[in-house]
């Protein structure tokens, strides 16, 4: 099911995503989300449906670690952050709460873009300029923790960390 892009420049940082005056909301994630990128973009936390991409340029996700981050940005909803580049933490903590975020060539694709994206076979194709993109395949056990949600329930599910075969 194709979702719509809100495309976001480079060196977003998790101050952006999560502003750090809102740090007392922390303990009341889905209350934060209703916050979410707004010193980016005011309005994007009233815009976005469940299925949306987030689509970045850039060093996604620089500066604190704050794990929240990528947390708020999946209970708003979105399918996956695309960026041409993504802060380390962020990358990781994404992977970890079950958000996929994919490195690709953001310049091809524009606000509102209607996009589609296969996690397995690593394509991303723009509906709305008939773009075709890829991304770098994804581990198979990245994807098994990006289906089990995070890497908490895939742990829980499978009783520790167990590479599949």
């Amino acid at each position: 099911m194709p979702g719509r892009a809100f495309k976001f420049g480079d060196n977003i940082s998790t101050d952006h995503i999560v502003p750090g005056r809102l740090a007392g909301l922390r303990s009341n994630l889905p209350e934060l989300a209703k916050h979410v990128l707004e010193d980016a973009d005011p309005t994007f936390a009233s815009r976005v449906k469940p299925g949306d991409f987030v689509v970045g340029g850039s060093n996604f996700g620089l500066g604190s670690s704050r794990e929240h981050a990528p947390i708020v940005i999946k209970l708003a909803g979105v399918k996956a952050v695309l960026a041409k580049s993504f802060a380390r933490i962020f990358f990781r903590n994404a992977i970890n709460v079950g958000l996929p975020v994919l490195v690709c060539d953001t310049d091809k694709i524009n606000d509102a873009d209607s996009l589609e994206v296969d996690l397995a076979k690593g394509t991303i194709d723009d509906l709305t300029n008939g773009q075709h993109l890829t991304f770098g395949a994804i581990p198979p056990v990245m994807l098994r923790i990006l289906d089990e949600g995070g890497l908490l329930p895939y742990i829980k599910k499978y009783g520790g960390f167990v590479l599949p075969k």
